[in-house]
């Protein structure tokens, strides 16, 4: 018998499976079925959806023979099942069903291919099926000989070396790309209270897109974000209407003014949840314009790698401001003193959401936004520029989220998009613990109740 374990690009769906089953009377019903899940060596599990003859064949002597199909070497497999038992939740229904979702959306059919439940197979035998004619063998060079145990050990040693958090972000992409190849990646931040993830850091795109957003549940960020668990998709080309990559399946109502950097049609994307002391501090995100381009070996590296992300940024959160005896005091420098030659800066606030607009133009919402609006406040009213963590973590006015938010990812966000959109206003890379804000011109700020 075959290893599962050996055979896994079969379990890809990327080309359809068949199931065949028979009825008391011995009459074979054969039908296509869109994936054939992995479990461990001696199991798989079936979708269970629309399939009610082979549901019902099923029940009357347990047993099924599947086909798997390998999408990157064409060999065939067939699998003889025996039926063991159905799930309606746990780790392996989320999985299948998470992938599901996102293939459903993909193909204009989301809502409708709602899982119901998931079957599990106990495999009997795995036997390859002898193709008619000789298969071309992949060259040398197209295998995939990387040693992907030592490329996650040099990752993470050079990320546990790095003490800033924004830093941190940037090395780590660095590194997707310089050892693993990932030319387009990115990292997410969650904001529980919209539900919504921003994109706080990015690399192999024509912008950077810090502050675009996507929905829970909405596409394959959303879906790990969501279900706290990996989605990979292989092979997009299955889609009968496919949608822009996760721009145009952000999920999010209304206009969305940041569109989510993103391929024009990637085939292949891989996103994975980075959890640390149970609670989510963001999604990792790679895709690729070929198909294969991230297979379980580097789904297992890049769980590693969001792992010590997570980690990381959550230590890098924590309270680190320094003793009040060791703060500076400086007296605010005059009002009339800032240089105004850029004239007045419009400034409009929506409590609402935390939307900020520059001149009419956009620029965030949610925390950076509040957080923005508390700068601008402080400096028109008294010409203060200098801030510390720990009192903005005090201050009820923000309405910031609760302890184990990390503010430090939030005024990440704030000061990337502020350097992205080149305007008069800077947030400085001063001491830890310690913000300084710079602006040009005077502030004019409007508060608009809707």
């Amino acid at each position: 018998m075959i290893r599962l374990s050996t055979i896994r690009d079969a379990f890809e769906g990327v080309i359809p499976s068949v199931i065949a089953t028979t009825d008391r009377e011995g009459m074979p019903n054969a039908s296509y079925l869109s994936h054939v899940y992995y479990i461990d060596d001696s199991h798989v599990a079936l979708s269970n959806q629309f399939f009610s003859k082979t549901a019902e064949n099923v029940a009357v002597n347990g047993l099924a023979t599947v086909m798997v199909v390998d999408g990157h070497l064409g060999l065939q497999y067939i699998l003889d099942l025996v039926y063991e038992t159905s799930m309606t939740e746990g780790q392996v229904f989320e999985t299948v069903s998470a992938h599901l979702d996102v293939m459903s959306v993909e193909q204009g059919m989301g809502g409708i291919m709602k899982l119901r439940a998931v079957d599990i197979y106990r495999v009997e035998d795995c036997r390859l099926v002898p193709p008619a004619h000789p298969l071309e063998e992949p060259s040398p060079e197209a295998e995939d000989r990387r040693d992907h145990l030592d490329l996650t050990r040099r990752l993470t040693v050079q990320l546990a070396a790095e003490t800033d958090a924004e830093h941190l972000l940037d090395k780590a992409l660095e590194g997707l790309e310089t050892l693993f190849g990932f030319r387009h990646s990115m990292v997410l931040v969650p904001d529980d209270e919209r539900k919504l993830l921003s994109t706080i850091a990015s690399r192999g795109y024509d912008r950077f897109g810090f502050g675009s957003e996507v929905a829970f549940g909405a596409g394959v960020i959303g879906m790990a974000a969501a279900t706290c668990r990996p989605v990979r998709i292989s092979d997009f080309r299955r889609s009968r209407r496919y949608v822009n990559a996760v721009g145009s399946a952000s999920g999010i109502t209304g206009v969305d003014p940041l569109p989510l950097p993103a391929l024009a049609s990637p085939l292949s994307q891989l996103a994975v949840p980075m959890v640390a002391q149970g609670r989510l501090v963001g999604v990792l995100f790679v895709e690729a314009e070929q198909a294969f381009a991230f297979r379980h070996r580097d789904e297992e590296a890049l769980c590693i790698v969001a792992g010590h992300l997570a980690l990381s940024m959550t230590l890098a959160g924590q309270e680190r401001d320094r003793p009040e005896s060791e703060v500076e005091t400086e007296e605010p420098a005059p009002v009339d003193a800032i240089p105004s030659a850029t004239g007045p800066l419009r400034i409009r606030f929506y409590p609402r959401d935390g939307s900020i607009f520059i001149n009419n133009d956009y620029l965030i919402r949610g925390v950076p936004g509040r957080l923005l609006k508390h700068f601008v406040e402080e400096y028109a009213k008294s010409g203060r520029q200098d801030f510390l963590n720990r009192e903005i973590r005090r201050d009820r006015n923000l309405q910031l989220p609760d302890f184990k938010d990390n503010l430090e990812t939030r005024l990440i966000l704030l000061r990337r998009r502020l350097e992205e959109k080149g305007g008069p206003i800077r947030l400085g890379r001063a001491e830890r613990g310690h913000i300084r804000f710079e602006i040009e011109g005077m502030p004019e700020l409007v508060v608009v109740e809707e």
